[in-house]
C-alpha cells in the first residue's frame, strides 16, 4: 500500500479545493443579495445553480470515468472549476446576476466530476475494511475549507455596509449605481486566484501517474444501472444523501442571515462565526468521528449524530439570541461525518456497480439545489428566516432511518 499514499495524498487536495469554493456560496448569498436587492427566495438561487449542475453532469461524470478512468474524470472537473472562476470576472464587471448563475453552474459541474471521481477513488485506494474510515479522513480537509474559506470570503468579499431602503432612496442614481458596481466587484479578486490555482492543479495531476482501480463483479458482469438499482441499500443512500446535502446547504447559506436576525450581530461578525465556530466544529467534528468509527460502527454514530441534529434544529427554530447561533455551530459537527459516511455505506458491496452507484450519489446532491428554495419560501412567507430551519429537522429524520435500516446491503 506504500504506492498509493502519494495518490492519496494527490486526490485528498480535491476534498479541499472544492469545499473551499462551496463555502463560499454563504458569502455570496447575502452578498448578492445586498448587490442585486434580491430576496431570500431569489438568492437561493445560487445554491440551485449549484446543485442542479450536480443532478445534470452526474451521469455523464460516470461515463467518463467507466470509459475513461478516475484520472481522465479529475481533469476534466479542475478543468471546468478553473474556467468558472474565471467567468467571476466578466459576470460582475456586467452586473448580471445570470452570469454569475451560469458561472457557479460551470464550478458545479466541474465538482461532479471531481466528486464523482474523488470519492469512490479515495475509498478504494486502501483496505476495504478501512474505506468508511479513509474517507472520512479524506473529508476532513474538506472539513478544513469550511473553516477558511467563510473567513477569507468574509474578508475579501463582504464590505460590511449594510445600508437600508431609506438611505438607498436618499442617495443619487449616480451614488447608488457606484455603490452597487463596487459590492459586485468584490468577487473578482478571489475568484480570480482560485482559478489559477486549480489550473495550476490540473497540471500537476496531468503529470502525475495515478493508479486506475478497477472494480469488478466476482461473476465477471458488466456494470449497469439496472443492476445497480437492484442495490436496496444504495437507494436509500441516495435518499439520505439528497437529504443530507439539503440539510447542508439549508443551515450554511442562511447561516449569515439567521445570526444577523437572532443575534443582532452584523454580517462581518456572522461570517466570522460561521468560519471559527461552525467550520471549526464541522472539522472536529469529522476527526473525532474517525476517531470514533474505531469503536462503533460508521451507520450507528450516523444515526445518534442525526438524533442530535434534530434537537439541536427544534432548538435553532425556537431560540433566540446567540444560543440559535450555537446551536447551529452543534449542528456542523454533527453534521461532519453525514456525506462520507453515508457515500461509504453506500457504495459497498457494489462491484462492478460502484462507478454506476456513485454517480447516482452525487446527483442526489441535487437536494442542495430543492430544498433551500422551500426554506427559503417558508422564511418570505412568514417574514422570520428561523421558521425556515423546519426543513434540516426533516432532512436528519430520514438520516435518521438511513443510518438505523437503511444503510444495510441486501442481494442484489
Amino acid at each position: 500500500m506504500k504506492g498509493l499514499l502519494f495518490p492519496f495524498i494527490l486526490v485528498t487536495s480535491l476534498f479541499f479545493f472544492w469545499g473551499f469554493v462551496h463555502n463560499l456560496d454563504p458569502i455570496l448569498i447575502p452578498h448578492l443579495r445586498k448587490a442585486f436587492t434580491l430576496s431570500f427566495l431569489q438568492s437561493s438561487l445560487v445554491d440551485s445553480a449549484v446543485f442542479i449542475a450536480y443532478f445534470a453532469m452526474a451521469l455523464p461524470a460516470g461515463f467518463v470515468m467507466r470509459k475513461y478512468g478516475y484520472k481522465s474524470g479529475i481533469l476534466l472537473g479542475l478543468l471546468l472549476f478553473g474556467l468558472g472562476c474565471l467567468l467571476f470576472i466578466p459576470a460582475a464587471n456586467t452586473r448580471a446576476y445570470a452570469l454569475f448563475l451560469g458561472a457557479l453552474f460551470i464550478i458545479a459541474s466541474g465538482l461532479t466530476f471531481l466528486e464523482t471521481a474523488a470519492n469512490p477513488y479515495a475509498a478504494l485506494l486502501g483496505p476495504k475494511e478501512s474505506s468508511t474510515q479513509r474517507l472520512n479522513l479524506a473529508q476532513s480537509f474538506n472539513g478544513l475549507a469550511v473553516v477558511l474559506a467563510p473567513i477569507i470570503g468574509g474578508k475579501f468579499i463582504l464590505s460590511g455596509t449594510n445600508l437600508t431602503d431609506a438611505q438607498k432612496a436618499a442617495m443619487t442614481p449616480q451614488a447608488l449605481d457606484a455603490y452597487l458596481a463596487g459590492e459586485a466587484a468584490t468577487v473578482k479578486g478571489p475568484y480570480l486566484i482560485l482559478g489559477l490555482i486549480i489550473l495550476v492543479v490540473a497540471l500537476i495531476f496531468a503529470f502525475t501517474k495515478l493508479p486506475e482501480i478497477k472494480e469488478e463483479a466476482e461473476d465477471g458482469r458488466e456494470s449497469s444501472f439496472a443492476h445497480a438499482f437492484r442495490h436496496k441499500h444504495l437507494i436509500w443512500a441516495v435518499v439520505a444523501q439528497f437529504f443530507y446535502v439539503g440539510a447542508q446547504v439549508c443551515v450554511t447559506s442562511f447561516f449569515i442571515n439567521i445570526a444577523m436576525k437572532a443575534a443582532h450581530i452584523d454580517e462581518k461578525v456572522a461570517s466570522e462565526y460561521l468560519g471559527y465556530g461552525y467550520g471549526i466544529a464541522f472539522v472536529a467534528g469529522r476527526f473525532a468521528g474517525t476517531f470514533f468509527m474505531k469503536y462503533i460502527s460508521p451507520n450507528k454514530l450516523l444515526a445518534i449524530y442525526a438524533v442530535i441534529n434534530i434537537v439541536l434544529s427544534a432548538v435553532a427554530i425556537v431560540s433566540s439570541g446567540m444560543i440559535t447561533v450555537y446551536a447551529l455551530i452543534g449542528v456542523g459537527f454533527f453534521m461532519s461525518i453525514m456525506f462520507p459516511t453515508i457515500f461509504s455505506l453506500g457504495i459497498q458491496g457494489l462491484g462492478a456497480d460502484t462507478k454506476i452507484g456513485s454517480s447516482l450519489i452525487i446527483m442526489s446532491i441535487v437536494g442542495g439545489a430543492l430544498l433551500p428554495p422551500i426554506m427559503a419560501q417558508i422564511s418570505d412567507i412568514t417574514h422570520n428566516i428561523q421558521n425556515g430551519y423546519i426543513i434540516p429537522l426533516v432532512c436528519f429524520i430520514v438520516i435518521l432511518f438511513f443510518g438505523w435500516k437503511g444503510y444495510r446491503p441486501a442481494k442484489a
